[in-house]
């Protein structure tokens, strides 16, 4: 052995402590106790990067607002099997957390999760047909009621008076409106489900940078650990690897050198959002207000209007601005970008440029766009907004997935959240972004059923103590679902 050399092993490694960790290494101490499991984070502290309350919405993701989980056919109908989909997953976790409370296993769920009502705004007739027609289709689905409608401008002043406020009423204008949406914490949640770990005596090492993955003869993996606090390297073995870093996954996916992880590549987009905490202003808005995106530009650039609580204050977030920046993480390097591109995925890579011109074209805009300009994008939801009430908050990094498909062909984007698992289960990664944190609970048990086949069974009876509607199609039980609702909104404070 190496001289100062330190090797150590476990059962359970997770690198980055961000929601999705939190969420697996939650799961896996209540369905196994007696594993061991250690956390490696390079950050001084829990839900710092694409967690953390200020890169982020905060949108509870159920598709509620969302126009893009929702699209028009060429006959003019809605498909909304997508946004039943991130709602059905959404449950999953609002029942894993209040499992989480009832237990005392967590505490205070005020301070990570609130009721905002979500709301979707269209402008012009050919949008507020869609709305409308929209708002039909989902208000017929069991997990969508209590959705209202309104084209009315009397009735769009009581529900969202900050943005109908100095209004030229030029074109239609029309909104829906649903009371059962959320604000969540997700850096407040992170932080708690940590406590949580650590007095489960899980290990969390922070500061602590992972410089690589490799398998080991007898199977296992060897993560090779730098600790910034000591200078020393650190060598820890265990039997299954989850890699929840967030933009810094895939670096971390590609060094394993699984099959799996190859003909894959990440395009990073920066973000960035406008902030008015001026509680006079703040007070005239309580809602998560989506509009659509606009022709030629990404779902990740939906404009949106939110009403947010980060440590007790409401505040009013209006973004994302895009950007690029070829970091993976907003605390990453400039060179994660030209480093991710390998011999297995630079065609993956360059098909997805000659792709996507449009969407890079759109980013290069958007990084050109002056203060003022951004003034005036805030103004299309908020006549009468003033410079000096909003100042600007740099976002998380997103690394969306470029892979080959056989829908798309090669080096198609991806939007969304996708697990890469090697064959045998060993080790997961996750990579993508949004609706990411609000659906942890359902990726995570996607996660477990892919690694640890075997032992499903046998957890079965605990994973529907935790989460009692697993494996059952809530849009299918209208009885479990009036149930599971009703009773994680009581014990979660959102009646």
């Amino acid at each position: 052995m190496t001289v100062g050399r330190i090797q150590k092993k476990t059962d359970v490694i997770l690198i980055g402590a961000g929601i999705m960790s939190a969420t697996l290494g939650s799961l896996m101490k209540a369905l196994s106790p007696e594993w061991e499991i250690k956390v490696f984070e390079k950050l001084a502290n829990a839900g710092e990067e694409s967690s953390n309350e200020w890169n982020n919405a905060g949108t509870g993701h159920s598709a509620l607002c969302e126009l893009n989980y929702t699209s028009e056919k060429p006959d003019g109908s809605i498909d909304i099997s997508k946004a039943v989909k991130i709602n059905e997953q959404f449950q999953l976790s609002r029942q894993f957390w209040s499992y989480l409370v009832n237990s005392n296993l967590i505490r205070h769920p005020q301070d990570f999760i609130r009721p905002i009502p979500h709301m979707s705004l269209a402008e012009g007739e050919k949008n507020v047909t869609f709305l409308k027609n929209r708002f039909e289709t989902l208000s017929r689905n069991l997990l969508f009621k209590g959705m209202e409608f309104s084209n009315d401008p009397e009735k769009l002043k009581e529900w969202i008076p900050l943005i109908m406020e100095g209004r030229t009423l030029n074109e239609p204008i029309a909104a829906t409106k649903i009371d059962s949406g959320t604000d969540v914490n997700f850096g407040a949640l992170t932080r708690m489900l940590f406590d949580h770990l650590k007095h489960k005596n899980v290990e969390i090492n922070y500061r602590h940078l992972i410089k690589d993955i490799k398998r080991t003869d007898g199977g296992s993996w060897e993560v090779k650990a730098y600790d910034s606090d000591s200078g020393k390297i650190e060598y820890h073995t265990a039997k299954f690897v989850f890699i929840g870093g967030g933009g810094g996954s895939l670096p971390l996916l590609q060094k394993t050198g699984i099959p799996e992880s190859k003909h894959i590549g990440g395009f990073p987009v920066s973000g960035l959002f406008m902030v008015c905490d001026n509680p006079e202003i703040a007070r005239q808005h309580h809602a998560k207000v989506y509009g659509k995106a606009k022709i030629g530009a990404p779902p990740m650039s939906v404009p949106h209007l939110d009403t947010r609580y980060i440590a007790g204050k409401k505040t009013l977030l209006f973004g994302p601005f895009a950007g690029f920046s070829p970091k993976f993480l907003k605390t990453g390097s400039n060179f994660d970008l030209i480093g991710s591109v390998k011999p297995n995925n630079v065609f993956t890579m360059l098909s997805a440029g000659v792709k996507e011109m449009a969407l890079t074209k759109y980013l290069i805009q958007q990084v050109m766009l002056s203060s003022e300009k951004r003034m005036e994008e805030l103004r299309e939801f908020i006549p009468n907004a003033k410079s000096e009430d909003w100042h600007i908050v740099v976002a998380g990094q997103r690394v969306q997935v470029i892979k080959d498909t056989d829908a798309g062909g090669r080096g198609t984007l991806q939007f969304g959240t996708e697990v890469v698992t090697a064959a045998d289960g060993s080790i997961a990664a996750l990579l993508g972004a949004s609706p990411g944190a609000s659906t942890a609970v359902h990726v995570m048990l996607e996660v477990l059923g892919k690694c640890f086949p075997q032992q499903m069974s046998e957890w079965e009876p605990k994973i529907k103590e935790m989460i009692p509607s697993y494996g059952v199609p809530l849009v299918e039980n209208p009885e479990l679902f009036q149930k599971i609702h009703s009773s994680t909104a009581r014990t979660l404070g959102l009646s």
